[in-house]
């Protein structure tokens, strides 16, 4: 769409005033702002041109205009001058991300996309081909109630509780635990299924309970899922404030995870930075909302995605560098 010099500044001007103030923009701010000297009758009449593009509305409680989903696509791709993040907060990014295991490292870098921009932070972790088991633990809670610990060779923890059918004892947990930390440490999922399966756990049949909860953690771990920070973030905005309906999709998609999990799927197979305003996500419950994702790599092979989900009046400039830095940070510490 072909905007000529003066529509640009305006846009640019209404779009830049919207996201900073959250009110409809006037005839009287975009001449203030946007150092043209025309009338308002001029300005007034672009205004009535950009709407007529589809690019700005009037809401009917205001004189002013506020930008679409259209216009915020063609402010990001034509009109928007992105902001260098300063040697400073780089640094403090780069010190919150451990490096010495890959689950800390993740989940760092989703809260860390969250603070930076006060919305939330979602990363896609990696599926991990080959998990190993190195300990399994049982301890009682009670009511026939056990809580499951796995431990996997790459030092991520997991807890399940489980709900048995009959009660163990505490000396048959631990002769339990020990028995499969026998059978079972070192060995990859597909031969925990196989041992699940074999004789010698038939043998242990009480022990069936216990062993079906320990795969499906590992089924867990071995599927590709992804970490939310911050969703609580978004509840605070100006934007959502009062459209109940609004949150509760929205947090039964975070909820759900699996329609997110294929949005972020797209970014996976992109290059660089992935900017979704509004509908375009394909996701309803997005609708009023941007989502800005990009890729992240192990030793130079993407294997994830990660993002930021916010209300489309957010400050473009800001989070797309924010989402890019940390996206290159997460493949430096998962890399090193």
């Amino acid at each position: 769409m072909q905007l000529n010099d003066r529509s640009q500044i305006l846009l640019k001007t209404l779009v830049e005033r919207y996201i900073a103030d959250g009110q409809p923009v006037g005839s009287k701010v975009l001449s203030q702002f946007s150092g043209l000297d025309v009338s308002s009758a001029t300005i007034r009449n672009v205004m009535a041109d950009l709407e007529h593009l589809g690019l700005v509305a009037s809401p009917h409680t205001s004189a002013g205009r506020i930008p679409t989903a259209q216009g915020y696509r063609l402010f990001v791709d034509t009109l928007l001058a992105v902001q260098p993040l300063g040697q400073l907060p780089i640094n403090a990014a780069q010190q919150s991300l451990p490096t010495d295991n890959p689950q800390h490292s993740i989940i760092a870098a989703s809260q860390l996309l969250s603070q930076l921009t006060q919305f939330a932070g979602v990363v896609m972790t990696p599926k991990r081909s080959e998990l190993h088991l190195k300990q399994i633990e049982f301890l009682p809670l009670g009511d026939k109630r056990v809580l499951l610990i796995l431990v996997t060779s790459d030092g991520d923890v997991q807890n399940r509780i489980v709900q048995t059918e009959k009660h163990f004892a505490p000396n048959e947990l631990v002769e339990a635990a020990q028995f499969l930390n026998q059978h079972c440490a070192g060995k990859t999922l597909s031969v925990l299924l196989g041992w699940l399966q074999s004789d010698l756990i038939r043998v242990k049949h009480d022990l069936t309970s216990l062993m079906n909860a320990a795969v499906a953690i590992s089924n867990d771990l071995n599927s590709e899922h992804m970490v939310i920070a911050g969703e609580h973030q978004l509840l605070g905005l100006h934007d959502f404030a009062g459209d109940m309906q609004r949150m509760r999709q929205l947090f039964e998609l975070f909820e759900q995870k699996t329609a997110l999990l294929q949005l972020l799927e797209q970014g996976h197979r992109a290059q660089g930075v992935q900017i979704y305003i509004g509908g375009e996500s394909g996701l309803a419950p997005l609708d009023e909302c941007s989502v800005i994702t990009a890729p992240y790599r192990v030793n130079g092979e993407v294997v994830g995605t990660l993002g930021v989900i916010g209300p489309t009046r957010m400050a473009y400039e800001r989070v797309i560098p924010i989402v890019d830095i940390t996206a290159k940070l997460l493949s430096s510490a998962l890399s090193g």
